[in-house]
């Protein structure tokens, strides 16, 4: 029996690092850039505006018309305008001045 108490602490430190070493390891690969993404996302989505050509999660290509709270009108062809969810819109290509009618 005494041969089982020897470095009881030590041992239990040994057989616990790997496994903190792999959490740790985990979360700044996987959990820290995904955060910074979604960051990121949230920040492009809150300054959508009008004019702005926006690709959406589905790969379609638009102008933003209108935008509201949560969701966008995206012009996808020349009179065809679709009212879709802010948090679809994947990236804004080409951000533009404010336009005419929306100063103030």
């Amino acid at each position: 029996m005494p041969a089982a108490q020897d470095g009881g602490l030590m041992a239990l430190i040994v057989n616990i690092a790997p496994i903190l070493a792999i959490f740790v390891l985990f979360y700044f690969l996987m959990i820290r850039p995904q955060q910074k993404r979604m960051k990121a996302h949230q920040a492009l989505i809150a300054g959508v505006k009008r004019g702005d050509e926006v690709v959406l999660s589905n790969g379609m290509v638009g102008k933003v018309t209108r935008v509201e709270d949560a969701e966008a009108m995206v012009e996808i062809s020349q009179g065809v305008n679709v009212r879709v969810v802010k948090a679809m819109i994947a990236e804004v290509r080409n951000r533009t001045a404010i336009a005419a009618n929306d100063k103030g």
